[in-house]
């Protein structure tokens, strides 16, 4: 297989399909799938696609690809058993190699709790897993094996989105359910919980860093991402506003410099490779059923600018329905963005600040549910 040095992987949930906001799992429908795409051409152009495991429950970060393209991970698991009607969340990493001719899933990791978020190190020596559990899976990369070193716990509730920084020396993950960036330290393949807590707004979900140290972004999906006995209470849902939380790496102790509004579930949040862009992509009522006042057709992409220390929206556009991951291309230049309903990822022109759709759409065989990028 062809070896680029902007290789993204998609993972893609075919058995449950959504229709206007709602869910079922029909029978037929084919197997789950990880995509790998080339993105340092254009159009960006599909590799292979293999069959995995994976769900659209959780967030779009459930899947990774180690820096060399050597290997890739899919967490996520589920599947759904229909006697019982409902899913199974399984405890395991399918271990992809990536260059075997077609590539192939070659290990499965138990890792003791339902895994989500996930992000290999710069050097492709370590390998992160946030799990509903509060714990984070800690795995030792040997060439083409991967081996659990630890399981850290770090949360009471579940963890969500996970990155390192650039350095490789720290590692922040999101506490969906206790709120805010948990700072981790890493020595090695030793992680420890600093202690160190950022604040962020209800239910941190996705989080990225940009390349140079400088910045770190997280998604807070509010209500809609919170769990347990919260959900049950939470009542009907209208589209409010949530937000994303722009955090300084550069020195420590990390902290929160902004919380910015944006339209309703910021499922997927990246920032730019080069620390100018950051990009939230919202459901903005498209995950909700007819009759619900706030149901919209499609959600928002929305463009930010980051100007000395804050962040500043430039553009804004139609998206997908139930849209999901979103990721740069790592000039910068280029933003991928899941269209979960649609199974179409989306390629839009960062364009100096004015976003432009390109019009161009990779079909892949489910609905994308995941999306991450090299690490850069």
């Amino acid at each position: 297989m062809d070896v680029s040095d902007d290789l993204i992987v998609s993972a893609n949930d075919a058995k449950q399909v959504r229709t206007a906001g709602v869910d079922s799992f029909p029978a037929g429908v084919g197997a789950d799938t990880l995509t790998l795409i080339d993105a340092a051409v254009r159009p960006p152009r599909v590799l292979a696609t293999i069959e995995v495991a994976t769900s659209i429950v959780g967030p779009p970060q459930a899947v990774a690809i180690a820096p060399d393209g050597a290997l890739a991970v899919v967490s996520a698991t589920n599947r759904y058993d229909a006697a019982r009607r409902e899913l199974v969340f399984e405890n395991h990493l399918q271990v992809v190699d990536v260059r075997s001719r077609p590539p192939v899933v070659t290990a499965k990791i138990d890792v003791g709790h339902h895994p989500q978020g996930l992000a290999f190190n710069r050097t492709g020596t370590l390998l992160l897993a946030a799990t509903n559990g509060g714990t984070v899976a800690v795995l030792a990369v040997e060439g083409a094996r991967m081996r659990l070193v630890d399981r850290l716990l770090v949360s009471s509730g579940r963890l969500a989105g996970v990155s390192f920084t650039p350095d490789g020396r720290s590692a922040l993950v999101a506490q969906r359910d206790e709120q805010g960036v948990a700072v981790l330290e890493v020595d090695g393949s030793n992680v420890v919980d600093s202690g160190e807590r950022v604040s962020t707004g209800v239910a941190p979900y996705a989080l990225d860093v940009d390349a140079q140290g400088k910045w770190a972004v997280v998604g807070n999906v509010g209500l809609a991402g919170l769990g347990g006995g919260a959900a049950t209470r939470k009542g009907v849902l209208v589209g409010d506003a949530d937000s994303f939380t722009l955090i300084d790496i550069s020195r420590r102790p990390f902290r929160a410099v902004q919380h910015a509004t944006v339209p309703s579930i910021p499922e997927g949040v990246a920032i730019s490779p080069d620390g100018r862009w950051i990009v939230a992509l919202c459901m903005d009522g498209s995950n909700l059923p007819a009759g619900n006042p706030a149901r919209r057709e499609r959600g928002r992409l929305q463009l930010f600018r980051i100007v000395d220390d804050h962040a500043e929206r430039v553009s804004d556009l139609p998206a997908g329905e139930s849209a999901q991951g979103v990721v740069f291309t790592a000039d910068s230049r280029f933003v991928l963005a899941q269209f979960y309903v649609e199974r179409r990822i989306a390629l839009f022109d960062v364009n100096g600040g004015a976003l432009v759709d390109t019009g161009t759409r990779i079909v892949v065989p489910g609905g994308p549910a995941s999306l991450r990028a090299m690490p850069r």
